[in-house]
């Protein structure tokens, strides 16, 4: 079992940052890939990144290629999403979410084929 602990959300202008941290509980993260999703209202949730158990292996959405990072300190039991140039179509309650395997792996943007979730934090940009 994983338990995973989203913060770091927040209210920011468009433009602005913020990072996201999500810790998790085991002594089996490094195992795993982890990966970062969003769910704005009415709307299903949808992949936003994700990276292998090294941190070697990275992938985003086209909507957030380039102003967005993921990371991992695995020492930490943690998982970071490093968001930049905020729009306000990026407000959504973000999720972190952990795959029981090493690499990311076949239909990583599906929400329904990661394994362990988060209780969420709420992203609002301004406009």
């Amino acid at each position: 079992q994983v338990q995973l602990v989203e913060s770091g959300g927040g209210l920011v202008q468009a433009g602005g940052s913020l990072r996201l941290s999500c810790v998790a509980s085991g002594r089996t993260f490094s195992s795993y890939a982890m990966g970062w999703f969003r769910q704005a209202p009415g709307k299903e949730r949808e992949f936003v990144a994700a990276l292998s158990w090294s941190g070697g292996s990275a992938y985003y959405a086209d909507s957030v290629k380039g102003r967005f990072t993921i990371s991992r300190d695995n020492s930490k039991n943690t998982v970071y999403l490093q968001m930049n140039s905020l729009k306000p179509e990026d407000t959504a309650i973000y999720y972190c979410a952990a795959r029981a395997r090493s690499f990311v792996g076949l239909g990583y943007t599906t929400w329904v084929s990661w394994d362990y979730w988060g209780q969420g934090t709420q992203v609002t940009v301004s406009s």
